[in-house]
């Protein structure tokens, strides 16, 4: 994929009656370069809720909207914290839409088969890891669990002439309010008192609440995506022409994918 685009974005809101620690806006602006806005939860709370949202729009180029569902935010918010990650990147060699064919797609577990548009190339593809952007796809042909270092260890590093290739076009968008799940993989500290370093007020800030959502789309054209995740807190407790092994890539199957 070549001349990719890719921005990151930090932005807190605080309530007007607390005020940052020095050292943690310091942080804030130098490091994560986030928008910091003095706001009213306790009289506002839907209006903030609201210019939070129109915030995540934005910098997720319209992809997600509406970050925050009604009453996330009310007049015991303290501090809302948010990150927004947006990508677009273009194939090197777009694929022609005109070659975009329905084909089986087998779903996981069931014996079924849908319909799925896929697209092909009748350009040599390779496979193999390049310097740079990559996009991985791993079709899988038995259960793997997930490991430490699993890209490097199964990433290709030779490079095999694809003979076939069909890669089925989606779109995929998830949500999820993710605080339970964080607590169940053990991560507490953030939801029990002790976050009082970001204020300078003494008050025992905790996160209530962790909204999540994500996007992505690949199509002929390349990759679109867009992350973004908000917590709210409470006061309280090219090469040479050589013979070559080639293979089918066929991903008429579940199969796992990752940009890195």
């Amino acid at each position: 994929m070549g001349g990719p685009r890719l921005s990151v974005a930090n932005g807190a809101w605080i309530d007007q009656t607390l005020d940052f620690n020095p050292s943690f806006k310091q942080v804030m602006d130098n490091v994560y370069k986030a928008a910091a806005a003095s706001v009213d939860f306790q009289n506002k709370a839907d209006e903030v809720a609201a210019e939070i949202n129109k915030w995540a729009e934005e910098k997720t180029n319209g992809l997600i909207k509406k970050i925050l569902p009604p009453d996330a935010v009310d007049g015991t918010t303290s501090l809302v914290l948010g990150n927004a990650l947006y990508f677009k990147g273009a194939w090197t060699e777009k694929l022609n839409a005109s070659d975009t064919k329905d084909h089986e797609f087998h779903l996981l577990n069931t014996g079924v088969s849908v319909q799925a548009p896929f697209m092909t190339s009748k350009n040599w593809q390779y496979v193999k890891a390049y310097n740079g952007l990559k996009v991985y796809v791993f079709l899988i042909n038995k259960k793997i669990n997930s490991k430490p270092g699993f890209l490097d260890q199964h990433a290709p590093l030779q490079q095999v002439r694809v003979r076939k290739f069909l890669i089925p076009k989606f779109k995929i968008s998830f949500g999820i309010e993710a605080s339970k799940v964080l607590k169940g993989l053990g991560l507490t500290l953030p939801f029990i008192d002790g976050l009082t370093e970001m204020v300078v007020n003494d008050f025992p800030l905790v996160v209530s609440k962790v909204f999540h959502k994500s996007f992505i789309e690949v199509n002929e054209e390349g990759t679109e995506a867009a992350a973004i995740t908000v917590a709210t807190m409470l006061c309280g407790s090219s090469m040479m022409m050589v013979k070559e092994e080639e293979i089918d890539f066929v991903a008429d199957h579940p199969f796992l994918f990752c940009e890195r």
